[in-house]
């Protein structure tokens, strides 16, 4: 019985070639692109669920307001994490991170830099599930100067040797090696190559409830309430940190606050800090829940509207299958026959879709890896294919169950009389659903447009220095004591303007340091600000612009103890242009001392030194020379200098690589995510018209189908090919302008809360709405005409010969 159901579907798929071929592809197409789309929100949804006790694993953040200026801090004070799990009961556990960055490490004469070097403490593989491959994970990390290393690392410096016991040297420390891991999951917030034990860390055994950041987390027990622990906090605040502010400030918490200001902690879940941030400064770029949602949507949007392109044309076609339906119901076929019969061939449909789609995966995945930044498998397992089969039911059943029941139900004396009751009863249902395919179509065109507009704007806005021709060395560190001579011999070129010795960059990677400071004899005014640490040269070699007093100079010997400000800082403080210059600001735990007065002798006009998802936020500028050289070029002939540079560092003999990179490449890669965002977006956006047009080119071809004696009777009276093309298309173009209309006020109010995530964005004009929806007029009207002139330049003989 079933093979008699499958040999009358597929013959009458192969009647009508048309129709199939745009139904299997419009299928397959959706099929491919929810399918990897799924892949991908599994994928960000997963992060950090591979911890066993992930449901009970929380981070503490810390939260403040000072002076009016917002803090969210994912990275806390050293002491908190003892605090915690010594005062609250419902605190298991608590361990820390700190992240210092990519030094170098020596065995023997073999020196490698370590991508990620991570201090730990002793109970980091109690609360995160880090499988060891060698090593006991309760005791690995119980001593000083123990690490435990990841199995690439270990590869790398040992080949295959057994690296448990041997001893790694970094930063002057001697560390064994007392465990190997083969890797922290790629979907985790966090990464390392080598974990060393806090115990004996210095920094790690600080008091100080004022600076830090660590980042630490909670193994809480089953069955707490974060809401309610968190409401605990307070207490914590006032018994810690209430008699360091006294000592700093001169003044007790709660006058503190009366002033304003706020102090304290949240909890954030583990599994929600990668799509859903509340810190300023994650360890690892987060994903974003809305563009999680987003994609999400549009795979719904692609394979929905195909499946709406299958209803289409099978109950636009109800026509030519009514008689078929007549006759077999007059020899005594039921309806619920009919019912599965239809079934059946949507049912083959989506099969032949199905396997067309699982090598459009193969084919495509790699390129959505590269533009995503994804490390998507797609791998036929039991899951998988389970997932396939029950995505090709729910597609089976959507898209065949009503042009079933609705071709099932015909009449058969009505029919087989030519009187099809209700021929054109679905023509509604096919219009909203013309209209809704359109509706996305044109909000999709809107919005890559916008996106694009927005990087535009992004990289033509004025952020208050120049990044162009801004060469930067990160790893110059590794110079040691020559770096300066490095700059020195490297500033003989005339090729290079200037040169400044500072790792801090307004763009890509740079140092994050944080100050405390008030104006001298205001201390209840302390003010949260980011602190550069930069040379005389630092300001020229960006060419900022001074609007108030003077830049560092190598001839004042008091400019050891002088602060320049921001104009975001001046207004913060409480100050203004004209008095800001010479004032006393007290940094609060400086490098210097506590409570150390510097004295102001500039203020460099507001610059962008973050995102601009956010906006300029208080700087202080200080005379410490650190680690990272940046140079101003000039010169058309980069490759000769970049030669020139390698030569001179390689006569150091560091044992390290030259490496280099552009600020201007550095900022680009800081909206990489948006970049990435608005190419995928493109792409859908052309697959979803692609697939709105296949299911509108059906319906114009049925229509010339329909209409064909109509057409020829047309010609035979005198109409031209225009006004056939015409007839034939003002209908659809009607439903394409619907949709434009619907469209604008849905995707002026999806882009308006996008750009709210940025500080600084675009105006949106009237005429971007414009364009989307010509350019869905032009795109319907090329798909119309070309089946409507096909059917308006036929022979008009052919048509009526039968006549």
């Amino acid at each position: 019985m079933i093979t008699n159901y499958l040999k009358i579907a597929w013959r009458n798929l192969k009647k009508n070639k048309v129709f199939s071929f745009i139904n299997i592809t419009g299928l397959s197409l959706g099929i491919s692109v929810c399918f990897i789309i799924m892949l991908y929100v599994q994928d960000e949804l997963s992060y950090d669920r591979y911890n066993v006790h992930a449901d009970r694993i929380a981070r503490i953040q810390f939260k403040a307001t000072l002076n009016g200026g917002e803090i969210s801090e994912a990275g806390v004070m050293a002491p908190v994490a003892q605090a915690l799990k010594r005062d609250f009961p419902e605190v298991e556990d608590a361990t820390r991170l700190n992240f210092v960055g990519s030094p170098k490490a020596a065995y023997g004469i073999k020196t490698l830099t370590i991508t990620n070097f991570t201090f730990v403490d002793s109970n980091f593989f109690h609360v995160f599930t880090i499988p060891l491959l060698a090593g006991d994970p309760n005791t690995a990390l119980s001593q000083p100067n123990t690490i435990v290393v990841s199995k690439l690392t270990a590869e790398r410096f040992f080949g295959n040797e057994d690296p448990m016991g041997k001893v790694l040297t970094s930063g002057g420390t001697s560390f064994k090696i007392t465990g190997v891991f083969d890797k922290i999951p790629a979907n985790s917030h966090f990464h390392a190559d080598l974990l060393a034990s806090m115990v004996g860390w210095q920094p790690a055994q600080s008091d100080s409830w004022m600076m830090g950041t660590f980042y630490t987390y909670l193994l809480l027990k089953p069955g707490t309430d974060l809401s309610a622990l968190q409401a605990k906090f307070p207490d914590m605040v006032k018994k810690y940190m209430g008699p360091q502010i006294q000592q700093a400030m001169g003044m007790n918490l709660d006058q503190f606050r009366t002033k304003g200001n706020k102090l304290g902690f949240v909890l954030q879940p583990l599994t929600s800090i990668h799509l859903h941030p509340i810190a300023t400064n994650e360890i690892e770029p987060a994903g974003n829940a809305t563009y999680v949602y987003v994609f999400g949507a549009i795979a719904l949007f692609m394979l929905v509207i195909a499946s709406m392109n299958f209803i289409n044309l099978a109950t636009a076609s109800a026509a030519k299958r009514a008689k078929e339906v007549g006759v077999r119901k007059v020899i005594g076929s039921e309806r619920s026959q009919l019912i599965k019969q239809f079934l059946i061939e949507s049912s083959l449909v989506v099969l032949v879709a199905l396997l067309l789609s699982l090598g459009l995966i193969y084919a495509v995945l790699p390129v959505f890896n590269q533009l995503s930044g994804k490390e998507l498998v797609f791998v036929p397992d039991l899951r998988i294919i389970g997932d396939l089969v029950a995505l090709g039911v729910v597609v089976s059943l959507f898209a065949g169950l009503y042009p079933a029941f609705v071709l099932s139900s015909f009449k058969p004396i009505a029919v087989l009389k030519g009187n099809l009751s209700g021929k054109n009863a679905g023509f509604g249902l096919r219009s909203v659903m013309v209209v809704f395919q359109f509706v996305i179509s044109v909000s999709l065109i809107v919005g890559t447009v916008i996106v694009y507009q927005q990087m535009r704007y992004i990289q033509a806005k004025d952020l208050g220095y120049s990044k162009e021709q801004i060469l930067t060395i990160p790893n110059s560190y590794f110079l040691g004591k020559n770096e300066k001579a490095f700059k020195d011999e490297m500033m003989r070129d005339p090729r290079i303007v200037s040169g400044t010795l500072s790792y801090y960059r307004p763009a890509g990677p740079s140092n994050s340091n944080n100050a405390l400071v008030y104006v001298q004899g205001h201390d209840n005014t302390a003010l949260r600000t980011v602190n550069f640490h930069v040379d005389e040269d630092y300001i020229p070699t960006f060419s900022m612009r001074m609007e108030k007093g003077r830049n560092f100079s190598k001839d004042m010997k008091t400019d050891s103890s002088a602060m320049i400000l921001n104009e975001t800082a001046v207004k913060a403080l409480g100050l203004n242009l004209n008095n800001a210059v010479g004032t006393s600001v007290v940094q609060i735990n400086s490098d210097r001392g506590t409570n150390f007065p510097y004295h102001v002798i500039g203020v460099v006009k507001d610059f962008n030194f973050q995102s601009l998802h956010q906006p300029i936020t208080p700087l202080i500028m200080t005379l410490d020379v650190e680690g990272g050289v940046i140079f101003k070029v000039k010169t058309a002939d980069i490759t000769g200098l970049l030669a020139s540079m390698k030569k001179e560092w390689d006569g150091f003999n560091t044992g390290e690589p030259f490496t280099y990179s552009f600020l201007d490449d550095l900022y680009n890669r800081t909206y990489a995510v948006e970049q990435k965002t608005g190419t995928i977006l493109d792409i859908f956006a052309i697959l979803t018209v692609i697939v709105a047009c296949l299911g509108l080119f059906g319906l114009v071809t049925y229509t010339a189908e329909q209409r064909v004696k109509e057409i020829g009777i047309r010609k035979v009276l005198g109409a031209s090919a225009a006004q056939i093309t015409g007839m034939l298309s003002v209908n659809f173009l009607k439903l394409v302008l619907i949709a434009c209309l619907i469209a604008f006020p849905v995707s002026w109010w999806a882009m308006n809360k996008w750009l709210q995530s940025f500080a600084y964005q675009m105006t949106m004009h009237w005429w971007v709405f414009a364009l989307a929806g010509l350019v869905a007029l032009i795109i319907a009207l090329v798909t119309l005409s070309f089946q409507a002139i096909k059917a308006a330049l036929a022979n008009p003989v052919n048509s009526l010969r039968s006549e």
